[in-house]
């Protein structure tokens, strides 16, 4: 068996706070990460720790965290010569706080996921 994702690809920018802010206030917080995440990512990686053969469809930004998530991918066993490298946008990144009761805000920017279309998939497929 093999299995094809085709999803979203991102970095996830992670601040950790006592509370989540009110509209207009800026809050100090207590600690800050990055991981590579995006759901159709999460599910190949899940996907290939299992040990089933994973096949990742997207796109990524010609950047650095283009670079992070593909290298991410593959050495988590995930098939990455179907994604893109989208020369003209970022890669999708996802700005999260998270409050210590694990309550969270979270922005998508799109970035290259957006960027995928038909002709991306009917190529690779």
């Amino acid at each position: 068996m093999k299995i094809i994702v085709f999803g979203s690809i991102n970095i996830d920018l992670v601040a950790t706070t006592p509370r989540l802010p009110i509209p207009g206030e800026t809050l100090l917080g207590e600690s800050f990460f990055t991981t590579p995440g995006g759901k159709g990512a999460n599910q190949a990686v899940a996907l290939a720790k299992l040990g089933i053969p994973t096949q990742m469809i997207g796109r990524v930004g010609a950047d650095n965290f283009g670079a992070e998530l593909i290298k991410n991918l593959q050495n988590c066993g995930v098939k990455t010569e179907n994604i893109l490298i989208d020369e003209t946008v970022s890669s999708g990144v996802a700005v999260i706080t998270v409050d210590q009761q694990g309550e969270n805000n979270i922005i998508v920017i799109p970035g290259a996921n957006g960027k995928v279309n038909q002709d991306d998939i009917n190529q690779k497929c």
